[in-house]
Parts: structure tokens; C-alpha cells; sequence
């Protein structure tokens, strides 16, 4: 028990440090604040897309489909673009700084690394190169970096300082003239230098250098199972692992992998990459962490009246994929009986889910990005149409039968017990 402590103690600490860390919080925060963007662009994108020859034909014969495209090019083809400036803003927030001028300092720094393009008839043009997925990495470190470099200038007073009696407006556009200027160049700089090596711009440098790599890892059936596994485990001792660990640091990468296969999808054709925020969402958190929708219906079947009543609960809340009740009503966390089918069953599922993907029973998932709270079945429909929903059904039943002979054994308990105290 009391090595049990050490590690709850040691996981809590080091659970606590990712989740209160300033620069993994705006990076979340910010993604998450664009995310009415990303569904906007997903769900027209899935509009505009959608392998129905009767629909398609509707949609040309009304003349709406072009301008249904639009709302993805300026949604989804420019996400890098809303990503440093709701990181820089969110960022800005946590070292109590105004937000607006280093978040358009950001966006700034960012246009002036992106390369643009140039022809006779329309001149200079902002290519979707490098705004969309690809520019992800960069808008994440841009919106860190510039943001850091304004709170420290400000900071040291390296500002233009206005009279008193001036207006708060223009005070504020004067503080933010000398870091603007001192920002500005250093971003020039890093274009000029990059301009004379072999990657010619910063994006290539850090699309082949780091996003590339840790995409192609997160890609992996591997990095999935660890990714699912650190997840679980610190639930398992009482610790929100899906914040933590999910959405702090998995969810950039996987994000970056849903928007590529949005861009295929939009294209009609097939997304390169399985694993993704959409596979884990949809696949991954059946019915809440520990993939439990099975465990919630075997609830109601339960010899014990507490085990019934807590299935009439926690049924609604993990049909929409939250876990709650389920996780501490059990209770899950540092109960040694649900240990293995709490670690396990997630990666069952989704390894089962992958491996269809790669030989194609089930389709890749098309990178829309369901929010939490969608319910089962119309997610699996959203991010894969009805085999990706029916495949949540079977995944269902596959829950149900690996919590089955633990929930058997503690619900035995409970009626035993139950029986005891009515007998009294």
C-alpha cells in the first residue's frame, strides 16, 4: 500500500506540472478555443464531400458546391493562421499581459516566415502551403515564442511610455511600437537565414525536422498503445488523464494528422494517416476513458441494487462518452479488480479499429473532429459513415465482454452484502 501511495504521489506531481505548465495550457487552450473553426470547416467540408450520387448531383444542379468549398479554404487550408494567434492570446492571458498585440504580432511573424508565391497576372499571393496542417508546428512555436519575447521586453520597460491624460487606446499601439519593431526583425533574420540553407524556409526546416518525425510516430499502432496506456494508468489512480496527457500533448500531434486527411477527404479520396483526435474520439473513448459503454449497459442488469441505480445514472452521460459516474460510482480509480479490463480494453478496441482501417474493412476516419459530448453512433456516422458507427457497436459489445467477469465478481459482492445488511 504504501508503494501504491509513492506512485499515485509520483504520478499526481508529474500529472500536475504538465497540466499547470504555462505553455502546454496556451498550446491547449488554443486549439481548443479554434475549435468551433475546425468543426465549421469539418462538418462543410462533409457536406460538400459526401459519396451520395443523388446529393452530389443536387448540389451541381443548385449550384452550391463551389461555394460550399469556400468555407473549407478558409477554415481548414487556413488553420495555422487562427492557431498562432489563439495560442499567442492564450499564452499572453497566463503571463497576465493584454492579449491582442501579441497575438497579431504573432500572426504577423508567422506571414513574415511563410513564403510567398508570385505570377504576372495576380502578383504576390499567400499559398495554402504552409497555412493549413503542414504550418501547424510552426503557429504552435510562433504563438509561444513571440508572445514570450512581448511579455519579456514589456517587461524590462523597453517600451515607448505616453504622457498622462492620453487615451488607454493609443498608450496601449505606442508600448507596443519598440517590441513590434525588435520582434520584426528578428523574425526577419530567421527568413533570411533559412532563405540561404537547403530548406529555404523555416516551415520545411521544421515540417521535416520535428513535425514530420513526430507525426509518422503518432501514426504508429505503437504509439498509440503507449499514448492509451499513459492515459488510462493515470486515471486509474484518481488523476484526469485524458487533460493531463490527451489533450496537452497528444492531441497537437494527432490534430495535425486529422486536418490531412480533412484535406484528402475534401479531394474525395482516401486519408493517409489511421490515427488520429477523430480515431481516438470516435474508437478510442467509447463511452468515456476505459472505453466503459459496455460496462454501463451491464450495469442494468446488476443483481445489486446499487449497481443498477449507478447504471441508470452514468447510461446517458456514456452513451455522449463522459465516464464520470462510472469512474468513481464503481469506483475504477484504485480499485485493483478493474486494473486490467481498465487498461485493456481501450487498446483491444483500438487495435481491433486499426488493423480494419489498414486493410480496409472499416474506412479512415475522414479527420473531422467530433467534440465531446457527441453521442455514440452519430460520431462514429460523422467521422466514417455507418461502418465506423456500426464498428461502435461491436466495440460496444466487445466492452461489455472484457468488464464482464469483474463486474460479475464485485457486483456479487454488493448483492452479498446487500442480502447481509436486509437480513439484519
Amino acid at each position: 500500500m504504501v508503494q501504491i501511495n509513492k506512485i499515485q504521489n509520483s504520478l499526481q506531481r508529474i500529472a500536475y506540472n504538465i497540466q499547470h505548465n504555462i505553455y502546454i495550457n496556451a498550446v491547449s487552450n488554443g486549439l481548443t478555443a479554434i475549435l468551433p473553426i475546425i468543426m465549421i470547416g469539418a462538418i462543410s467540408s462533409l457536406l460538400n464531400s459526401m459519396n451520395v450520387a443523388p446529393y452530389q448531383e443536387l448540389l451541381k444542379n443548385l449550384g452550391i458546391k463551389p461555394y460550399l468549398s469556400i468555407i473549407g479554404q478558409v477554415t481548414t487550408d487556413f488553420i495555422a493562421l487562427y492557431a498562432v494567434a489563439a495560442i499567442s492570446y492564450k499564452l499572453a492571458e497566463s503571463l497576465n499581459v493584454e492579449g491582442f498585440t501579441p497575438s497579431i504580432l504573432a500572426l504577423m511573424s508567422f506571414l513574415i516566415l511563410t513564403p510567398f508565391g508570385n505570377t504576372k497576372e495576380i502578383g504576390n499571393y499567400l499559398p495554402t502551403n504552409w497555412t493549413g496542417a503542414t504550418g501547424l508546428f510552426v503557429a504552435i512555436l510562433l504563438g509561444l515564442i513571440v508572445t514570450r519575447m512581448y511579455a519579456f521586453i514589456v517587461s524590462r520597460g523597453w517600451t515607448i511610455k505616453m504622457p498622462d491624460g492620453v487615451p488607454e487606446t493609443v498608450t496601449q499601439s505606442f508600448m507596443a511600437l519598440l517590441p513590434g519593431f525588435i520582434i520584426t526583425a528578428m523574425m526577419l533574420i530567421i527568413r533570411v537565414i533559412f532563405a540561404h540553407t537547403s530548406f529555404e524556409n523555416v516551415h520545411s526546416f521544421i515540417f521535416k525536422i520535428v513535425q514530420m518525425p513526430l507525426q509518422n510516430i503518432g501514426n504508429t499502432w505503437a504509439a498509440m498503445v503507449i499514448g492509451i496506456l499513459a492515459i488510462q494508468l493515470l486515471w486509474f489512480f484518481g488523476i484526469h488523464g485524458t487533460l493531463a496527457i490527451g489533450v496537452s500533448i497528444i492531441k497537437p500531434i494527432w490534430l495535425a494528422l486529422d486536418l490531412q486527411n480533412l484535406q484528402f477527404f475534401e479531394a474525395g479520396m482516401r486519408g493517409p494517416n489511421i490515427v488520429g483526435w477523430s480515431f481516438y474520439m470516435a474508437f478510442i473513448n467509447l463511452g468515456g476513458a476505459g472505453a466503459m459503454l459496455g460496462i454501463a449497459f451491464l450495469l442494468l442488469r446488476a443483481k445489486s441494487q446499487r449497481y443498477r441505480t449507478l447504471g441508470k445514472l452514468a447510461l446517458a452521460p456514456a452513451l455522449c462518452c463522459i465516464n464520470e459516474p462510472l469512474i468513481f460510482g464503481l469506483p475504477v480509480v484504485m480499485n485493483p479488480i478493474f486494473f486490467i479490463p481498465f487498461l485493456i480494453t481501450p487498446v483491444v478496441i483500438a487495435l481491433l479499429a486499426y488493423f480494419l482501417i489498414a486493410v480496409g474493412v472499416l474506412p479512415t476516419v475522414s479527420g473531422v473532429t467530433v467534440p465531446l459530448g457527441t453521442p455514440v453512433i452519430l460520431s462514429g456516422f460523422i467521422v466514417g459513415g455507418w461502418r465506423a458507427a456500426f464498428y461502435q457497436v461491436v466495440a460496444t459489445v466487445i466492452s461489455a465482454l472484457m468488464y464482464w467477469p469483474f463486474f460479475r465478481l464485485v457486483d456479487k459482492q454488493a448483492y452479498e452484502q446487500e442480502k447481509a445488511a436486509y437480513n439484519q
